[in-house]
């Protein structure tokens, strides 16, 4: 039997419009493996590689009439060559130019006639470098059944060959009367769900959408504590378009744990995690920006920041969950350790119930890899309402070894994470071997100087280290 869309997975598909698209991306940077990058070997691997991830040569089905939701059917038609795409930059090829690059191919919508991913090898970048820059849609990625490309593509061992998996035969696609059928069976086990979906159409799913955000099963649990409110008036709320401009900054994970660490021994601090130092360094940096703007920024300005953290269930053996930590940001605060401390506060009390996961347990995981949080965290994003919060921050840990494509070292990882609307920026970040890497994902024309926040995030992490209290 097809397996069946969920809910929440139907209405991203529904919520998608002309400027709002529903995938997560990634920007890889690698060195050259020996000899160069040689495209048809790398194709190679990535063919091994889903081979072995079934739902990345799945399309959707659409049942006729709307009578229930779509459904995952292998595409007979499968063809790599059009899913991963040979790009290059005019040699030496810098940053500027991949950022570039990517804020023009990260908004253009997945073919839904095909599977919803797309893969750019692009070659050019000063040094020999190349990237491998990654689009997959969230209907796709659950984090249990199907993980993010960007997982699925590195190993943590060097080298082109890949355990082969069971020769792929595709399915026969189920005939329109099987669906039928298949729906009307649904409908006599759970009428109620299915009369929703056939009253539907675009406007009802839309609406399911909404529903569906306070449970999304065994994606996530929401914590609203304190977040009744609206979200604060911000710049960071505004139309969006669908030209997009993105920054990647790169910095030490060596000055995070310094920071934490000078700070633990403070009086009034307790627990300082590294993740209240990225919030405290995100929230300088944008005081920072808003001041470069012009902005009015007072004593009680904040900024209300959505930040997934993984969370165990109520038996401490499953992870697959997120709670949805509602933080506002202290950008009034002028003073560095004083913001730390306050973000700091704030999120124990978010995590007061005692389920958050280690940082060093989550990256241990299997199936819990960077691109597949940051994709599971866009999701509950997405999901919740956007008048509670003025930005969402995915911050994932990575491992602190090294990643491999083939026999290319990953040298940096940008998450990319998708705009919804009224949302100009989205920031993802994530730690990979002694680094810590932002991309920073912005409407092109809401936030023009979107590279001026991405300075500002060096320069906080900089005021954070030199401060009294703050670390020196």
């Amino acid at each position: 039997m097809a397996d069946r869309l969920t809910s929440l997975d139907t209405s991203f598909l529904y919520l998608e419009d002309r400027s709002t698209v529903m995938h997560v991306g990634s920007v890889m940077v690698f060195d050259p493996p020996d000899g160069g990058l040689d495209h048809e070997r790398m194709m190679r691997y990535i063919a091994g590689r889903i081979a072995h991830a079934p739902r990345y040569r799945q399309r959707l089905k659409w049942v006729p009439g709307h009578l229930a939701k779509p459904v995952w059917v292998d595409d007979p038609s499968f063809d790599l060559g059009y899913h991963v795409r040979r790009s290059a930059l005019p040699r030496p090829g810098s940053d500027a130019q991949l950022e570039e690059f990517v804020a023009r191919v990260q908004p253009r919508h997945l073919d839904r006639s095909r599977p919803l991913w797309e893969v750019y090898l692009v070659e050019g970048l000063e040094h020999g470098r190349f990237a491998i820059v990654t689009k997959t849609h969230q209907a796709l990625v659950d984090g249990i059944t199907a993980l993010d490309i960007g997982q699925v593509l590195v190993a943590d061992v060097p080298g082109w060959e890949v355990y082969p998996g069971q020769e792929w035969r595709p399915r026969p696609i189920p005939s329109d009367l099987s669906l039928v059928t298949s729906a009307v069976t649904d409908l006599v086990k759970g009428p109620r769900a299915m009369l929703d979906a056939v009253r539907g159409g675009v406007e009802e799913f839309k609406e399911l959408g909404e529903r569906t955000a306070s449970g999304v099963g065994s994606l996530a649990r929401t914590v609203f504590k304190g977040a009744a409110r609206p979200a604060p008036t911000s710049p960071l709320n505004a139309d969006v378009g669908s030209a997009r401009r993105f920054v990647m900054v790169g910095t030490d994970l060596a000055a995070y744990r310094a920071v934490r660490a000078h700070a633990a021994r403070g009086p009034h601090a307790k627990d300082v995690t590294v993740t209240d130092v990225v919030l405290a360094t995100l929230t300088g940096a944008l005081r920072a920006w808003l001041l470069t703007r012009g902005e009015a920024v007072h004593g009680s300005s904040v900024v209300r920041a959505l930040v997934p953290v993984s969370v165990a269930d109520e038996t401490g053996a499953r992870f697959n969950q997120l709670a949805a930590c509602l933080v506002d940001l202290p950008v009034g605060e002028p003073a560095p350790s004083v913001r730390l401390h306050q973000v700091s506060h704030l999120m124990r009390q978010q995590l007061a119930g005692g389920r958050a996961v280690p940082a060093d347990q989550l990256v241990d995981l299997a199936g819990f890899a960077p691109p597949t949080l940051h994709s599971m965290g866009a999701r509950l994003g997405l999901a919740m309402s956007k008048r509670l919060f003025n930005l969402i921050v995915t911050n994932v840990p990575g491992p602190q070894y090294p990643l491999y494509a083939g026999d290319a070292h990953m040298l940096s990882t940008y998450p990319v994470i998708p705009l919804a609307q009224g949302q100009a920026l989205a920031v993802g970040l994530t730690s990979y071997e002694g680094g810590v890497y932002y991309g920073l994902n912005a409407d092109r024309d809401a936030m023009p100087d979107v590279e001026v926040l991405g300075q500002a995030i060096v320069d906080a992490l900089a005021e954070l280290s030199l401060d009294g209290d703050g670390g020196r």
